[in-house]
């Protein structure tokens, strides 16, 4: 059984950080592509990065510069460090792996995703 799941958010003033893991269990990692979204009520789930097998990775407009997504394969964890962090990140964050789909755009692509947590920016 396949499970992903999210820790390390919470309240953090504008201009803080934090880190955000997703322990994943039932595959391995290292054979897929893992994207982080993040939604607010009301709005569509947005993409805000993503890292290949390769390794590579790419990144919403909105966070370039300011967030990096890594990955430790022996562990299974995905991270994703947040930097210089403003009210409007504020969202539940959610990771999601797939073996074809590293789209930014499309979600509902990926075959699995985690129940997300929540991260709150205060200005």
């Amino acid at each position: 059984q396949v499970q992903l799941v999210e820790s390390g958010g919470g309240s953090v003033q504008a201009g803080g950080s934090l880190r955000l893991s997703c322990a994943v269990s039932g595959l391995p990692i290292s054979w897929y592509c893992l994207t982080w979204f993040r939604q607010t009520p009301g709005k569509e789930r947005e993409g805000v990065g993503t890292i290949r097998r390769s390794g590579s990775t790419t990144y919403a407009d909105s966070v370039k510069g300011r967030f990096t997504i890594s990955r430790d394969n022996a562990k299974n964890i995905l991270y994703l460090q947040m930097n210089n962090l403003k009210p409007e990140d504020t969202a539940m964050y959610y990771c999601a792996a797939d073996t074809s789909s590293c789209s930014l755009d499309y979600p509902e692509r990926y075959d699995y995703r985690g129940q997300g947590t929540q991260v709150t920016v205060s200005s």
